[in-house]
């Protein structure tokens, strides 16, 4: 989880020509319109009335204009690429596409900032533009967790993680797909104003002021489609087909023919994320569904998800998702029957939170009385990388989890 503490301080000084105050945003043609518009609106819009500090936006064209978005709207930016040169903070709110190579000239421009000590921010698929200008080699990184496996193989030098909401390396910094760049956004008005302010601007965009957790929850069972022609990928689908099973990271390479070290670094380059860690995750996701559609016992859930013991089933799974299979088993069945319900149910669901209350304090039963989900539920772990904390510990054993 993202803390208050202070970044650590950058290797480079700040040229004495950029101010920290000014954010530049990078826009290119073929930019999704939503995730353009959340560096606008945390940065561009004067909100000291309600103790948030000024920024100054300058919104740079990344390429001749101009610039169409999508539904086929055409935005004319108010700057060019030498407006960067002005900035303390730089913005790459997404790119248009994962698989074609962004202008060099805006790359030439993002490094000159780096060298120059500014902040570099990419957000979503914005990662594969700070990527191709070599600004995340050797760092750790994250994007949306669907195009994890591609930032992986395209820039094999990138720690890409694709668990986490953001990560703050300091002077260079990422987050996953739309709702996510809010909370790195929110992430760096934290870091230069503190708490406060961040909680103000917060309210003012209704929402959190921090989210906990990370993409877990989002991840499904496909398989990436970089792995798809990849030999690796039959090792791929026998794990998924025999996650029942108790079997380790060696029983993967060995059916591979590749020694343990080998393996890792191949599933990790076409993945994104460590064997290891992949297999945990995709044993909790099953055990999600079996919470979900079974009436197994926890134990039983956990001998059918390939876990040795209940307790290494529990443990994962609320690192994982916040919550005890009891309570995520139980929380699933009290929204369940709302969903099967109908429209009754529905309209019950938008009853004012203090009506309800109000019923349930009269003693009202029925569709007027509030329903308790379980405290635990609602706590997930910690979600980003923040600057100065390191990356997270994956397990080390090489048994079955």
């Amino acid at each position: 989880m993202s803390q208050d503490s202070a970044a650590p301080e950058v290797a480079r000084k700040l040229s004495g020509r950029r101010r920290r105050e000014v954010v530049a945003v990078l826009l290119f043609s073929g930019g999704p319109i939503f995730e353009s518009s959340i560096p606008l609106s945390v940065f561009g819009i004067d909100r000291q009335d309600a103790g948030v500090p000024r920024y100054r936006l300058l919104v740079c064209a990344g390429e001749e204009g101009p610039l169409r978005t999508t539904g086929g709207l055409e935005l004319t930016a108010p700057y060019g690429l030498e407006a960067i040169g002005r900035a303390g903070t730089v913005v790459v709110p997404a790119w248009r596409s994962i698989t074609s190579p962004p202008p060099p000239e805006a790359l030439d421009a993002l490094r000159r900032a780096h060298e120059e000590g500014a902040r570099i921010v990419g957000l979503c698929t914005g990662a594969f533009v700070l990527a191709a200008a070599g600004l995340l080699d050797g760092r750790p990184a994250t994007t949306h967790w669907m195009y994890a496996p591609t930032l992986a193989k395209r820039y094999p030098s990138v720690h890409v993680d694709p668990r986490e909401l953001f990560v703050d390396d300091g002077d260079v910094l990422t987050s996953a797909g739309t709702a996510a760049g809010i909370d790195l956004c929110l992430h760096i008005v934290r870091t230069d104003h503190g708490t406060e302010a961040a909680g103000a601007l917060a309210r003012r965009l209704v929402v959190p002021p921090r989210r906990s957790g990370g993409q877990e929850r989002y991840l499904d069972r496909s398989l990436p489609e970089e792995i798809g022609s990849d030999p690796l990928a039959e090792v791929v689908s026998w794990a998924l087909e025999h996650l029942h099973e108790q079997f380790d990271v060696e029983t993967l390479a060995a059916r591979a023919y590749m020694s343990r070290r080998t393996f890792d670094r191949r599933f990790r380059s076409l993945t994104g994320s460590a064997p290891l860690q992949w297999l945990i995750t995709q044993r909790v996701l099953q055990a999600q569904r079996l919470l979900e559609t079974s009436d197994y016992s926890v134990d039983e859930v956990a001998g059918r998800c390939g876990f040795r013991s209940p307790v290494a089933l529990r443990g994962h799974f609320r690192r994982q998702l916040g919550s005890s299979p009891a309570a995520y088993r139980a929380a699933y069945r009290v929204r369940r029957p709302q969903v099967e319900a109908g429209p009754s149910a529905v309209v019950e669901s938008v009853v004012p939170v203090q009506a309800r209350r109000t019923a349930a304090t009269a003693g009202a039963s029925g569709p007027g009385a509030s329903q308790t989900l379980p405290p635990e539920l609602g706590k997930p772990p910690s979600s980003a990388y923040a600057a100065g904390h390191g990356r997270p510990s994956l397990p080390g054993q090489r048994s079955a989890p």
